[in-house]
C-alpha cells in the first residue's frame, strides 16, 4: 500500500508524436466515434477526447479497492467551482498474503482537467511561470488506513450527527462498523497522520451472525443508523441503533429470496420500505416493520434472465434502476411493479453489469457500469430526434443503433466494479475498476 497516488490525466491534443509543422509530414488522420466492442485496425489507437470531460482524474491504490463510498462532507452543497476536493472511504481486496485496509482519502487541488481560451495568454512565453502553475494544480490525495481483516467485499458511509460511520462486509462473514472520526482528521493534518499511523483501530460494533460472507449492505438515508445487510446464502438482517453507540440485530432473516442477496436499497422517502435484488433473479420490496417471515410485500420473479446485481432507487419518482448478468439495464416503476414487466429497458452493456446509480440532482439522469470496461450516463427524458442530421463522416449505420437516451460513454477502467455520484459536487462522478479509481465530470451532465 505504498504506492498511493493521483494524477491529472492529461489532454489529448489529437496528434501523434510524428506530427510537427513539418510540410513533409502526412496529413493528420481524421477522428472517429469509437463504439465499444468494435476492433480497432493494427494503425489504429484509441485515445480519450479531453474536450468532452471538465474534469478527468484518477487515482491508484496499489491493492485493488473494488468498493467505495463518498463520503459526505462539511464543505458545503452544489459547489460547482474549481479546483475541487472530495472525501472518499474504501476497502481493498489484496491477496492473502498482503494485508487489507479500509483507506480513508482525501481529493483535493483538483482542477479542470483543460484550461479556458483566454487562461494563461500572458504567460504563454514565460516557461518557468507555466511549469510552476503547473505544480501548484497538481491533484492531491492524502489516504488514513485502517487494517481490516480478510477483503473488504463492499463498504458503505453514512453520517450521523457529526460522526461519519463506515460499515464494512468482509469476505471472512463479518460486518464491521467503523468510526471515522480520526482517519478523517487525520487525513488533513500531517502531523495528526503520523501519530494516527502508529494506532490500530478497532470496528466500534461487529456482527457475526450472517451464515455466508455477503455484499449487500445500505444504511437508511431516512431512519438514522438503520441499515440492512444480505449475505450469499439468503439472507437479510436488519440493524437498528442503540443509545449506546451500538446495534441491534435483528436474528430473524427476512425470508423471501432462495439464493444470494447481491444488492440492498432502503426507499429515499419510506423509513421501514426497502428493496434488494437476487442470484434467484428477483427483485423484491419489503415492509421491515412486518414480521420477518411477511414483511415481502411485492416480488418481480423473473426481473431478469440471470442474476440481478444491482439496484438503485430514485430519489424523487417511483423509480427503481436493475442490472444484471444479462447486460440489460431496467427502469422499473413501483405503482405497475406487479406486472413484472420494466418500463424501459437498454441492452447496451455487452457484459455483466455490476454498478447502477440514479443522479441524485437529476431525476432522470443514472449512470451503469460493467465489465465491458465502461460507464454508460442516461437522460431517460431524452426523445429520438428522427429530424437529426448525421454525420456523414461517422458510421451512420452503428450510431444510429444508439439508444438516444446514452449521452455519453466513460471508458479507460478495466473490469469497473463500483460507482457513485458526489451528491455535494453535482454531476460530478467517481468510479473503482481493478486498475483504479477515476473522478470526472463531463460535458453532458
Amino acid at each position: 500500500m505504498d504506492d498511493m497516488e493521483m494524477e491529472l490525466v492529461e489532454p489529448v491534443d489529437g496528434e501523434s508524436e510524428s506530427d510537427s509543422d513539418d510540410d513533409t509530414a502526412e496529413p493528420t488522420m481524421s477522428k472517429e466515434v469509437y463504439l465499444p466492442g468494435n476492433k480497432l485496425a493494427a494503425d489504429e489507437e484509441l485515445v480519450c477526447d479531453e474536450s468532452a470531460y471538465l474534469m478527468l482524474h484518477q487515482a491508484s491504490t496499489g491493492a485493488p479497492c473494488l468498493s467505495f463510498d463518498v463520503i459526505p462532507d462539511e464543505l458545503g452543497t452544489g459547489r460547482q467551482s474549481f479546483p475541487m476536493t472530495a472525501y472518499i472511504v474504501a476497502g481493498t481486496q489484496a491477496s492473502r498474503t498482503h494485508v487489507n485496509n479500509i483507506i480513508v482519502m482525501k481529493m483535493s487541488n483538483m482542477h479542470k482537467t483543460q484550461e479556458d481560451d483566454d487562461d494563461d495568454e500572458e504567460l504563454e512565453d514565460d516557461q518557468d511561470d507555466v511549469s510552476g502553475r503547473e505544480d501548484l494544480k497538481k491533484p492531491q490525495m492524502t489516504c488514513a488506513l485502517i487494517k481490516h481483516q480478510g477483503c473488504v467485499n463492499r463498504v458503505r458511509a453514512r453520517r450521523l450527527g457529526n460522526t461519519v460511520y463506515a460499515a464494512s462486509w468482509s469476505e471472512l462473514g463479518r460486518v464491521n462498523i467503523w468510526n471515522l472520526t480520526q482517519p478523517l482528521q487525520a487525513v488533513e493534518d500531517g502531523q495528526l497522520l503520523k501519530q494516527y499511523e502508529q494506532n490500530e483501530a478497532r470496528p466500534v460494533f461487529t456482527f457475526g451472525g450472517h451464515q455466508q460472507e455477503g455484499f449487500a449492505v445500505d444504511w437508511s438515508p431516512s431512519a438514522d443508523g438503520v441499515l440492512a445487510t444480505g449475505d450469499c446464502r439468503r439472507d437479510i438482517h436488519v440493524w437498528s441503533p442503540l443509545e449506546d453507540g451500538t446495534w441491534k440485530v435483528d436474528q430473524r432473516p427476512l425470508a423471501g429470496h432462495s439464493q444470494s442477496v447481491e444488492d440492498l436499497q432502503w426507499s429515499p422517502n419510506e423509513r421501514s420500505v426497502l428493496a434488494s435484488c437476487s442470484v434467484d433473479r428477483t427483485i423484491r420490496i419489503w415492509d421491515c416493520r412486518a414480521a420477518p417471515q411477511k414483511a415481502c410485500m411485492l416480488t418481480c420473479r423473473d426481473a431478469h434472465e440471470s442474476d440481478v446485481n444491482v439496484i438503485s432507487w430514485n430519489r424523487t419518482e417511483p423509480f427503481i434502476a436493475s442490472g444484471g448478468d444479462d447486460g440489460c439495464l431496467h427502469i422499473w416503476d413501483l405503482r405497475q411493479f406487479q406486472t413484472e414487466k420494466p418500463i424501459a429497458t437498454f441492452k447496451h452493456h455487452t457484459d455483466h453489469i455490476t454498478t447502477v446509480e440514479w443522479s441524485p440532482s437529476e431525476a432522470t439522469v443514472l449512470a451503469s457500469g460493467g465489465d465491458d470496461d465502461q460507464i454508460a450516463l442516461w437522460d431517460l427524458s431524452v426523445e429520438k430526434d428522427t429530424d437529426q442530421v448525421q454525420d456523414p463522416a461517422q458510421n451512420e449505420n452503428e450510431l444510429s443503433k444508439l439508444p438516444p437516451q446514452l449521452l455519453f460513454i466513460h471508458q479507460g477502467q478495466k473490469e469497473i466494479k463500483e460507482l457513485h455520484w458526489h451528491a455535494q459536487l453535482p454531476g460530478v462522478l467517481l468510479s473503482t475498476a481493478h486498475s483504479g479509481l477515476n473522478i470526472f465530470r463531463t460535458i453532458s451532465v
